[in-house]
């Protein structure tokens, strides 16, 4: 399943945001978005405030109210004003998420800056460590609730969490687009059990609503030093996935999104926060596993299958989120060409990336061999979501200021509050470090050094190679000069540059001393937009007789095919048959030196990344039977 098969009514922006104008529409759009958008965060009441407790020292009432009260509010500030009112307004083009942001930022400054790259480097890939601990923590605390059913089965809460998180991730190769219809209604009914289970136990001790005076959060904090600190490294468990409602705008609209927060999310974890809390005024011992222990003995067993199939629901929605982060950072060139399979024929959403899955997979079993409990769990939790929410803030920043005009004072006056909670919640979970908060770090660290070794490198190539290639319109001189044999037919010379005469060309001059009748100089270029209307995506010039420059404009959400972007060709004029072209590619095969303008080190990372880029036939969709490949060694 990808975040557009939820929604699979509404494939596209478009769509989404003409939800508007018909009810029956919104509805659907809706519950695709409480069962993708808001699967992480609505499976937070499974362990916030337990996690938030278990670090407050003795459990006076004050210190439960205050604890309650800072759950609400986190969830009223980072996730209603910052994200719902504040950043579903920086779209790029009706798309969200970091590296939308990126992209936006980049528009907004009129430049391609390092200090922007490096934040959206940095936010994809705390995004990926994220997505590591999810799965892992979601079904683990879901599972761990059979243990409150009877102690038998205590022993097998580990095999069990790990059976179901190696079936999620073996059912990805044949796609979810079935039982993605399902997802919104089995979330729905999580929520209203949520909102059910809350309102059942409210009524244990009614002074829990003075949680939703922010002066008790506040005074909790004040009072209690360290461990507020402490606890407040826990509280940021209620706001983890708060960014996938604005990476999932493009998919949902704006619209249904928000209706799905204000009326249904927010409500039902408000109140199941609530009713936790007021459980635990009545009852300390609940402090344990207070959402367990919300639900009556008979009601336990049904409430930990769906607590479960809700936590596979949200893990679900990770993974495909690392798909679509994945293929918008291979579009913007940060990554190499990763292997993308399309598992339905009917919805183009529906991806599978072999190389993503393993690694994901991987990280996600070792986390749970190592941690073996959400509760241990709980101290890798945080950071990489803190992280990633403060470089959305950042790239705001720049956003409001360059883009929509803004005054610095203004665009500091909404933000610099933002910063400060976001600035919080990092550094209360920084204390976490040393007991497992390193592993995100790591894992994001690994990755940026990735996406920072492959933008580098295939920069430093393109210059290397334009310095030394032949400046198109030389060669073409060079051809009116000296005309070549003509043969019949078409040939598409890809390339990068198209202010250069592909490698590809030149040798096929030098060693077949041919010409093909029609020859083509071929460019993809990526632009920092989602998608590029198909009017708008194909740019011809002759350049003389015979040879003709074509770029084809891309956006980033896009799948680059050649064929058919060849196809929208013929509306421009040109007459070609696409079954009588031959496609030329040049190869390098990358070699390691010392003297080149990259550290050793990093020479090596980049030639093992492009060992493991996939097929350049299968990623722009070339018909392998009429490829040519031509290739040559290079430096770097």
């Amino acid at each position: 399943m990808s975040h557009q098969d939820a929604a699979a009514s509404a494939s596209s922006a478009d769509e989404a945001h003409d939800s508007s104008h018909s009810p029956r529409r919104t509805l659907l759009l809706v519950l695709g978005a409480a069962g993708v958008v808001y699967g992480d965060i609505g499976t937070s009441p499974l362990y916030a405030l337990r996690e938030s407790i278990a670090h407050s020292g003795p459990l006076l009432p004050t210190t439960v109210i205050g604890i309650v009260s800072l759950l609400l509010w986190a969830l009223i500030v980072t996730v209603t004003l910052k994200y719902v009112v504040f950043f579903m307004r920086a779209d790029n083009k009706g798309e969200g998420g970091t590296l939308s942001l990126m992209a936006l930022a980049h528009s907004a400054l009129g430049r391609r800056t390092g200090a922007v790259l490096a934040l959206g480097i940095a936010g994809a890939a705390l995004f990926y460590g994220d997505a590591v601990i999810t799965p892992a923590i979601s079904v683990l605390s879901a599972v761990e609730g059979l243990s409150l059913v009877t102690p038998v089965l205590e022993p097998y809460v580990l095999p069990i969490a790990l059976v179901i998180l190696t079936g999620l991730f073996a059912v990805q190769s044949r796609g979810t687009g079935s039982v993605a219809a399902l997802f919104g209604p089995i979330m729905v009914v999580w929520f209203l059990t949520l909102a059910v289970l809350g309102l059942i136990h409210i009524a244990d001790d009614p002074q829990i609503f003075h949680a939703f005076n922010p002066t008790y959060g506040v005074w909790f904090l004040v009072t209690h030093g360290e461990i507020g600190f402490v606890v407040l490294g826990a509280v940021v468990l209620a706001v983890t996935g708060g960014e996938a409602l604005y990476a999932d705008m493009g998919h949902f609209g704006k619209r249904p999104i928000r209706i799905a927060w204000s009326t249904l999310v927010l409500p039902a974890l408000a109140i199941n926060y609530l009713g936790q809390g007021a459980l635990v005024l009545s009852h300390p011992s609940a402090a344990e596993n207070p959402f367990f222990l919300m639900a009556p003995e008979w009601g336990l067993l049904p409430l930990v299958i769906l607590a479960t199939v809700a936590t596979i629901i949200a893990s679900q929605a990770v993974i495909t989120g690392a798909y679509s982060l994945t293929q918008q950072a291979i579009q913007l060139g940060l990554l190499p060409r990763l292997k993308i399979k399309h598992v339905s024929e009917t919805m183009m959403g529906q991806i599978y990336m072999p190389q993503v899955t393993a690694l994901l997979f991987l990280g996600v079993v070792t986390l749970v061999l190592v941690f073996r409990s959400s509760s241990n769990l709980a101290s890798a939790y945080g950071i990489a979501v803190t992280g990633a929410m403060t470089v959305d803030t950042l790239l705001g920043f720049i956003v409001a200021r360059w883009l929509w005009g803004w005054s610095k004072w203004l665009a500091a006056g909404v933000l610099i509050p933002f910063l400060v909670v976001d600035l919080a919640f990092f550094s209360a979970n920084l204390v976490k470090f040393t007991d497992g908060g390193y592993l995100p770090i790591v894992f994001g660290l690994f990755l940026a050094i990735t996406m920072w070794t492959w933008d580098r490198g295939t920069r430093y190539v393109r210059a290397k190679v334009r310095r030394d290639s032949v400046p198109i319109g030389q060669l073409v001189k060079m051809l009116r000069r000296s005309k070549p044999h003509r043969v019949p037919g078409t040939a598409v010379f890809l390339t990068a540059d198209p202010d250069s005469a592909p490698a590809s060309l030149l040798h096929n001059l030098k060693h077949n001393k041919v010409l093909h009748k029609m020859n083509i100089v071929f460019t993809i270029r990526t632009l920092q937009t989602p998608r590029v209307p198909s009017e708008e995506k194909i740019e011809v010039e002759t350049l003389s007789d015979g040879v003709l420059r074509i770029i084809a404009k891309v956006g980033y959400m896009e799948r680059p095919d050649v064929q058919k972007l060849l196809a929208l060709s013929r509306k421009q004029g040109l007459h070609f048959d696409l079954m009588q072209t031959s496609f030329f590619l040049s190869r390098f095969r990358y070699v390691s030196d010392a003297k080149s303008g990259l550290p050793v080190w990093q020479d090596k990372v980049f030639i093992g990344l492009t060992k493991v880029a996939a097929d350049v036939t299968d990623f722009y969709h070339i018909p392998s039977g009429r490829l040519v490949e031509l290739g040559s060694q290079m430096n770097i």
